[in-house]
Parts: C-alpha cells; sequence; structure tokens
C-alpha cells in the first residue's frame, strides 16, 4: 500500500473527532475509500501538526527523501526496526526544534524519555508528549485521562464478528493501579470499519488482527506488525513507568 494511503487510515479517526489535523475529515475519508494519492492529499496529510514533524524526522533520520514514504508512515503508527536504527543525536535534535517552545523549564524532562529509549513512534507521543499521563494521578480526572490514552495509542485486537459498518473486536485496554500503566484482560469493543458503507479496509474476516486508532479499525496487521506494535508500545510504556524520573510534558501542563 502507499504510505499516503496508509497515513490516512491512522490518521483519520482522530482528524473526525476534531482532536488533530485540518478540518476536512470527509475529504480525507474519500481519498481513502477511493485510494487516490495527489497533492490535495499531501496537503492535508502536511496539516497534522503532531504527526507530520515525526515522519520528518524519521525520514531524514533514514535517508529518506519522502515523509509518506510507506516505510516511514509504518514506523511510526506501527513500529519497525527503522525506529531503531536513528541516531539520539537527530531525534533530540528534532525535540529541541519542535517541543522546547511548548514546554520551556519542562523540556528537560522530554530528554529524560528520549535518553532512556524513547523513539518517534506514536506511542511516544501519547505517553510522553500528551499531559494525560501526568492527569493519571489527579483523582478527579483520573477516569477520562485513561480514556484517552486508551482511545489514542494504536491498539491491536482481533476481530469476532462483523455487523454492517461496524466490528466487535477483542482487545487488551489499559489499566492504571495508581503507579504504573499496564495492559487489563481481554474485552470486547466494537469499532467502526466504515460510515455508511465508504470505509478503506475492504473485507474483514473473524479471527483477522486489526490496529485500531480511537473508535476506528486502521488495518489488517501481520503476523510481524503485530509483533512489532505490541513491543514498541510495550518499550514505551516501561520507560513511562519505571525510566524516567518525571512524566515528559504533563508537568508542564499541570504545574506550569
Amino acid at each position: 500500500m502507499n504510505g499516503a494511503q496508509l497515513f490516512v487510515r491512522y490518521a483519520y479517526p482522530p482528524n473526525s473527532l476534531g482532536y488533530c489535523g485540518p478540518a476536512d475529515s470527509a475529504a480525507l475519508l474519500q481519498y481513502g475509500a477511493a485510494g487516490v494519492v495527489d497533492p490535495g492529499l499531501v496537503e492535508l496529510a502536511r496539516g497534522f501538526a503532531g504527526a507530520w514533524p515525526y515522519l520528518e524526522l524519521i525520514a531524514s533520520g533514514s535517508g529518506i527523501s519522502d515523509p509518506l514514504d510507506r516505510r516511514v508512515v509504518e514506523a511510526y503508527w506501527v513500529g519497525t526496526p527503522l525506529l531503531d536504527s536513528l541516531r539520539l543525536g537527530h531525534i533530540a535534535a528534532s525535540m529541541e526544534d519542535r517541543f522546547r517552545p511548548r514546554t520551556g523549564l519542562q523540556f528537560p524532562h522530554l530528554v529524560e524519555s528520549v535518553l532512556a529509549g524513547g523513539v518517534p513512534h506514536h506511542s511516544f507521543h501519547v505517553f510522553c508528549i500528551y499531559p494525560w499521563v501526568g492527569l493519571l494521578r489527579d483523582d478527579r480526572k483520573a477516569t477520562a485521562a485513561l480514556t484517552v490514552l486508551d482511545r489514542c495509542r494504536i491498539r491491536w485486537g482481533q476481530v469476532e464478528s462483523l455487523d454492517g459498518d461496524r466490528a466487535l473486536v477483542r482487545s487488551r485496554p489499559l489499566v492504571y493501579d495508581g503507579h504504573d500503566l499496564a495492559f487489563g484482560p481481554p474485552r470486547v469493543e466494537s469499532a467502526l470499519r466504515s460510515a455508511s458503507g465508504l470505509g478503506y479496509l475492504g473485507e474483514l474476516v473473524p479471527g483477522d488482527w486489526v490496529s485500531l486508532h480511537w473508535d476506528w479499525v486502521c488495518d489488517r496487521l501481520t503476523t510481524r506488525q503485530l509483533g512489532q506494535l505490541r513491543h514498541f508500545t510495550l518499550r514505551q510504556l516501561d520507560i513511562t513507568n519505571h525510566r524516567v524520573e518525571h512524566r515528559g510534558a504533563a508537568l508542564a501542563v499541570e504545574h506550569g
């Protein structure tokens, strides 16, 4: 699959909710359903202020000219060995450019995560850059924060059944014990695979392993992709739980 089309599959779900990217989410879905790649789609992708700089970082650090190259897009959303080939200095310089102005004196806390092994995978953005991890400590906001973290991460699950635009998928949600984030027992959730018949996945069958983002099924996962997504997500959770003293930009939001 073309990298730009793969980007649509993962970027559309939060865009449809108004959380990130340009306002025209309907155009993004239409591009995904049609399988078309043109300058208009590239311009829409550039409008994702969160994801696009990571794609640029991965591409430039890998000697790849196009941030929407399939290898780059898959590395960011799912995870591939390409992430571990990036030089630490290259990652740190990108963090300096993009996040120091936002976090000010709290910027060194982000550097902690990079030095602990953080790489430009979507899970890094969710668990180190977003404020929600820090908000888990606030009893008034913990439940909402955990829900956002669980929906915003790229999660994986196995299709149990299909019903029109929806798929029932068995997956393991995030849980929080007051100190660490982990995965709880499997549960079945309902996720969209199309809207009024318009989608980008084609046919799914029970037993397929899939990736999910917010309320949508994003893609079928090969055995390799499933292993990579698990690997990079679990590694980032270990960094967030045990290898850093501060929980990233969350502190800037809580105490800044």
